[in-house]
């Protein structure tokens, strides 16, 4: 307990451990660079950018500009923003609308018209998404891809063979 007239004492030190060499840690090695992480690269064109033509690429792209002909991004993203004004055939993987198409556009996998997004043409996809507050004219294909898995499968009795001759039992097959 401490005592009033006790003087106070400072703390003892700790005890210092001398560290023998041979425990002391080795120098590290640099280690090899690993490689940076693959990043799907994505081309702007600003708002003041006209294009007149084919306009074809395979990276990522973001338009907020004016093309007047044809964008061919097969296996890629396009976005056509807020200010992007496209009066073109438009062929890509996804396409993703907050602007303005006129013309037909066609996606490998899916079409999003988003709230203040206009389409005039065709629209043909497998998955389509309009917002509410989007402007759409046009018609809607979304047959699936020849070759394509459906997206969930039927486990249902199948209907019968358009030829009419009668299915044949499970236990037959």
């Amino acid at each position: 307990m401490w005592n009033k007239s006790d003087p106070v004492r400072p703390p003892a030190p700790a005890p210092t451990v001398p560290v023998p060499a041979a425990s002391a840690p080795a120098p590290v090695a640099p280690r090899p660079e690993t490689p940076a992480p693959i990043v799907r690269d994505i081309v702007n064109i600003g708002k003041s950018v006209i294009i007149k033509g084919e306009l074809s690429a395979s990276e990522d792209l973001t338009i907020e500009g004016q093309v007047d002909g044809k964008v061919d991004l097969n296996q890629n993203t396009l976005t056509i923003g807020a200010n992007g004004r496209i009066t073109a055939q438009v062929v890509a993987k996804v396409v993703i609308v907050l602007g303005q198409v006129h013309g037909n556009i066609t996606a490998t996998e899916k079409v999003d018209i988003r709230d203040n997004g206009a389409v005039d043409g065709d629209v043909s996809a497998p998955r389509i998404a309009i917002a509410e507050g989007a402007h759409f004219r046009g018609s809607i294909d979304m047959q699936q891809k020849a070759g394509a898995k459906p997206h969930a499968p039927s486990t249902s009795s199948a209907a019968p063979p358009a030829s009419g001759s009668a299915p044949v039992p499970t236990a037959a097959r």
